[in-house]
């Protein structure tokens, strides 16, 4: 008997043929115990399998207002990347450097367009009553992150070490102490500033943004009002 072709009944490998166009052999799932399949499981729970990077979406996210949430995302990213390479070379080697010009110009720049960006969404989705579905974690994380990221700019602001920092952080030193947070948010104190800047608060957002985008994922995008109403 010829060794290619396998007796009848059985194929290459010793595993039945198939069967009406499918496996007539499937091994059965067992569970192993591990850490890996444990987070798979969790992950599945947590994000619907196939909605984690979807490559298909309702009708209605064609439209515009649905195109400012990633854009919020893009420009966040400009922020983090140029805010890195400012980090690189120290607090204050951008106003004496053309290169340090040119990145603290895009970082600037980016953190303009992500406000505007972000503020676009935060009101379409206002207007849209995007809470709606079981999405009010989804309304609140984003509410959050966007007052968690004025925080951030603000200390943003003192970190220029600069004449406009000094001007901005003794406006704001009393209006603090009068509701009663200058004590351990000191905005004349450089360095504090400096560290919420670039380390807290960016934490924070970060995980707010990830947070959100899980459970937009998880909850699917919310549709139009009168699509409800269809």
């Amino acid at each position: 008997m010829s060794a290619l072709n396998p007796p009848a009944g059985r194929v290459s490998g010793g595993v039945p043929p198939a069967s009406g166009g499918r496996a007539a052999f499937q091994a059965p799932e067992v569970s192993s115990g591990s850490w890996t399949e444990s987070l798979r499981t969790r992950l599945v729970h947590v994000v619907p399998e196939g909605e984690a990077l979807p490559d298909r979406q309702p009708v209605y996210v064609s439209s515009w207002i649905y195109v400012f949430g990633v854009l919020t995302m893009a420009a966040l990213a400009v922020v983090i990347a140029t805010g890195g390479v400012l980090a690189v070379g120290g607090a204050a080697w951008w106003h004496t450097s053309g290169l340090g010009h040119f990145v603290n110009s895009l970082h600037l720049w980016s953190v303009e367009l992500f406000f505007a960006f972000m503020v676009i969404h935060l009101w379409g989705k206002f207007w849209m009553a995007a809470w709606r579905g079981g999405r009010a974690m989804t309304w609140v994380t984003g509410v959050v992150a966007f007052l968690g990221s004025i925080g951030t700019a603000f200390t943003g602001y003192l970190s220029q070490s600069n004449f406009d920092s000094q001007w901005i952080s003794v406006e704001a030193k009393d209006g603090l102490n009068s509701v009663g947070i200058g004590a351990w948010f000191n905005v004349l104190n450089p360095g504090q500033m400096l560290l919420w800047h670039v380390v807290l608060l960016p934490a924070v957002i970060g995980v707010l943004v990830v947070l959100h985008v899980i459970l937009v994922r998880r909850h699917g995008v919310v549709p139009p009002l009168d699509a409800e109403r269809a």
